[in-house]
């Protein structure tokens, strides 16, 4: 039987935990190569999971354990687009290499190259014992083409017209069903043709509805919380909008309740503490945050580390704290390209990280990000290429991550600290985030220059309920260390000379006498 959810894990006593994104099948596929041998979840090695719980994770979604049906590895293999960007990948692919999405799900049952249901409850309770939960997928807007449901209930998915198939080869296609031929429509967001190896759910029809509520109660027996593919699309005026024209076809109108405000609260009558997590876009995040998500995914704040600098930054840790504290933030995922790869310098990678990492909500890391990979893999690979782990990335991951362990950061207050200029006309204080963390007398400061060019700046200290006539600040991230005068703090603020893309992490205490 599998085990219930523990209230020791430290994703439950805290509000900024780190969670580390495993590619799954990937790491099966290394790990059995070194050992000689093919393994299975629960024969990860304790090394590898010791070594997670000592990096700080809080939990691990574990990406891709579900069912891969037949159908989709085919479509796979076939797809001219997906073999390039596969060879650009891994030069020396073959078919062997190319198992499937993990979002065209077959059937939420762990595959049995990975172990199976009784393998991952294996796994599952070695990392409870070390502290650490487990996220799995839910992929609520599709399923794979050859999913059972797709025979015997074709009713459950959004249908086309006879011909569609031939018109609009992007969007439908034709399949034979216990219930007669049908033309479905391939899964998709409404921006880009669909996912030609899934197939669209109806989630304004009842029993499409009641179903998948029936499939999430199931998967939540299995772990701690659940990331929601594309959640956004299910909204009742997203999924009007992609699909209404087709809706009306077939006389279904939204159901009078949101569909995650269904599940969630479907799930949590049993699982109180269940976790969900929302992949989210186009500014929807706050409303999914309403309907009862944990924690919604930050592209935005991802965006403007990529694209738009500093100020942008720091416009964008100005909302509303309830806001931050439930945002997912990350520089990498398996949909965007390596950060290692985008963020052209070390320096620059690892500041636009600290940041990432250092305010309110979940922090999130990818599968190789903390070795510096560069290479971004399809999801449809079981295997990458060889690289070499960069000893700087790795270093500097394992000091941020040792930061993020600290009480104060798990259980503290934060707070944005305005910068203003160190002289008249010297506008380069714009560049320097700076934020803080408090937990009684205990105060984590982080200062991350986020520009190439020199910069400077004063801002004041939350001091209140700190003692003491002078302050040590200690470098986490460097030998660092600096005293400062509570007087002088007080009246003029803490100035800093930073080059650029440096970055400190300071430990904050009243200096010894």
């Amino acid at each position: 039987m599998p085990i219930k959810s523990s209230n020791g894990l430290r994703l439950r006593r805290t509000s900024h935990p780190v969670l580390y994104e495993v590619n799954t099948r990937i790491l099966l596929n290394e790990l059995s190569r070194q050992a000689g041998a093919t393994l299975t979840l629960d024969k990860i090695p304790d090394a590898v999971l010791d070594e997670w719980a000592e990096l700080g994770f809080d939990a691990v979604w574990l990406m891709g354990v579900w069912t891969a049906g037949k159908t989709g590895i085919r479509i796979a293999r076939e797809n001219d687009d997906l073999r390039r960007e596969y060879q650009k990948a891994l030069p020396d692919v073959t078919d062997d290499d190319i198992i499937g999405s993990p979002y065209a799900v077959h059937s939420y049952t762990v595959a049995k190259t990975l172990g199976g249901t009784a393998s991952l409850n294996a796994l599952r309770k070695k990392l409870e014992a070390r502290g650490m939960g487990l996220i799995l997928d839910f992929v609520s807007n599709h399923t794979a083409r050859d999913h059972k449901w797709v025979s015997y209930h074709p009713e459950y998915y959004i249908a086309g017209k006879d011909g569609d198939e031939r018109e609009k080869p992007e969007y439908f296609f034709k399949i034979k069903t216990r219930k007669g031929e049908r033309t479905l429509a391939f899964g998709r967001d409404p921006y880009f043709p669909g996912w030609t190896d899934t197939a669209q759910l109806n989630v304004f029809h009842p029993q499409t509805r009641a179903a998948l509520l029936a499939e999430l109660a199931e998967i939540a027996r299995f772990c701690d919380g659940v990331r929601c593919d594309m959640a956004m699309l299910l909204l009742n005026d997203v999924f009007q909008r992609t699909w209404g024209d087709h809706l009306h076809n077939t006389g279904t109108t939204a159901l009078g309740t949101e569909f995650w405000d269904d599940a969630i609260r479907h799930v949590r009558e049993q699982y109180p503490e269940f976790l969900f997590i929302a992949e989210a876009y186009w500014n929807l995040e706050w409303p999914l945050q309403q309907l009862g998500f944990n924690y919604t995914y930050d592209k935005t704040l991802y965006d403007r580390l990529l694209r738009e600098g500093a100020s942008a930054v720091y416009d964008h840790l100005k909302a509303e704290l309830a806001y931050q504290q439930r945002s997912l933030r990350f520089i990498e995922n398996h949909d965007e390209p390596r950060a290692a790869q985008v963020f052209h310098n070390e320096s620059w990678h690892f500041a636009a990280a600290t940041i990432a990492a250092g305010v309110p909500g979940m922090y999130m890391l990818h599968d190789g990000e903390l070795e510096g990979r560069t290479v971004k893999v399809p999801v449809q690979l079981g295997r990458r290429p060889a690289e070499p782990v960069s000893l700087p990335t790795k270093h500097f991951y394992t000091r941020l991550l040792r930061c993020l362990t600290a009480d104060v950061l798990k259980q503290g207050h934060w707070q944005l600290l305005k910068c203003r200029p160190a002289w008249h006309e010297n506008h380069s204080f714009q560049n320097i985030i700076a934020f803080a963390w408090r937990l009684a007398s205990d105060m984590r400061l982080f200062v991350v220059n986020y520009a190439p060019l020199t910069s400077q700046c004063y801002f004041d200290l939350p001091l209140d309920g700190m003692e003491g006539t002078s302050f040590e600040f200690r470098d986490l991230m460097s030998p660092a260390v600096y005293v400062r005068d509570r007087t002088g703090l007080q009246h003029k603020g803490m100035y800093f000379d930073l080059p650029g893309y440096s970055l400190h992490i300071f430990d904050v205490k009243p200096a010894r006498p």
